[in-house]
């Protein structure tokens, strides 16, 4: 039997714009992440039955390793730049009229352990800083987020369960 090679696997929702998703790719790419395949979400779906943006698989203590790599700093500045752009925050609605809008982060999934991190718009320099030395081995469930309180990388689910 032949090993495949791993692939990172990009599920995109319907409103981020294919040239994001081609920045997103190349990005993923320079940082060492494996060859992406891209997918677009069912369009009949509401905007609130997905609660991010973009779902990027791949082995993610590797790929959060090499965004740690000094060679690759302006790569991973510009990686922190996309999610800015492709990650949303949420916003309330204008004066009380039409619908609040929900975050809608980018979501780094582990597709073995199934572990994901939560990468929302304004996270701080300290959470990108704290993920690329964070070994994920210490946690059970996910998802990840960054509490700003506590200054750390948290899952609310091993914390509720331990």
């Amino acid at each position: 039997m032949t090993d495949v090679p791993p692939r990172a696997e990009l599920l995109l929702a319907q409103e981020v714009p294919d040239d994001l998703a081609e920045e997103l790719v190349a990005a993923l790419t320079a940082l060492g992440a494996p060859p992406a395949r891209t997918r677009r979400t069912i369009g009949h779906r509401g905007v609130a039955d997905i609660p991010w943006a973009v779902l990027v698989s791949l082995p993610l203590q590797a790929f959060l390793g090499g965004l740690g790599a000094e060679a690759m700093k302006d790569t991973y500045a510009s990686f922190k730049g996309l999610v800015r752009k492709v990650a949303r925050p949420a916003s309330p609605a204008p004066d009380g009229l039409g619908e609040a809008r929900e975050a809608r982060p980018l979501l780094l999934q582990d597709p073995v352990g199934g572990l994901g991190v939560v990468l929302e718009a304004d996270l701080p320099a300290e959470a990108y800083e704290r993920l690329v030395g964070l070994d994920l081995t210490a946690f059970s469930a996910g998802p990840l987020h960054y509490d700003r309180a506590q200054g750390r990388w948290r899952s609310v689910l091993d914390e509720a369960a331990g």
